[in-house]
């Protein structure tokens, strides 16, 4: 059963840095796309960090570009979201997201980030919070 995993949320200072952590299991990273989004208290879930694993393009929203960088651990078969420089309007819940579908054309990142996973793969969130 394909199953994400989140972790690696918490508290951080203005300026500082989280890393979050996301286990894949019951699908191997061969294809398609995987990504992080946030959803802000009383707003909407939003893509901030999308990859697509075939041509190996990110995508940044352009409220972290600079800041938030979207890694892969073949080896762990983990996504890693690095987060530097955090700001208060970066709290919310970050989701695991993943786009299981063999055939993610180039460009795939962006899309994946502004629609969503057309597979509806997510985890269960995992609470970043900024705050001095």
């Amino acid at each position: 059963q394909l199953q994400l995993v989140e972790s690696g949320g918490g508290l951080a200072q203005p300026g500082g840095s989280l890393r979050l952590s996301c286990v894949v299991s019951g699908f191997a990273l061969d294809y398609g796309s995987i990504g992080w989004f946030r959803q802000a208290p009383g707003k909407g879930r939003e893509g901030v960090a999308c990859f697509n694993i075939g041509d190996g393009s990110s995508y940044y929203a352009d409220s972290v570009t600079g800041r938030f960088t979207i890694s892969r651990d073949n080896a762990k078969d983990t996504v890693v979201l690095e987060m530097n420089n955090l700001k208060p309007e970066d709290t919310g819940v970050y989701y695991c997201a993943l786009d299981s579908g063999r055939h993610a054309p180039p460009g795939h990142a962006k899309a994946m980030c502004n629609l969503g996973p057309r597979t509806n793969h997510w985890g269960q969130g995992t609470q970043v919070t900024v705050s001095s």
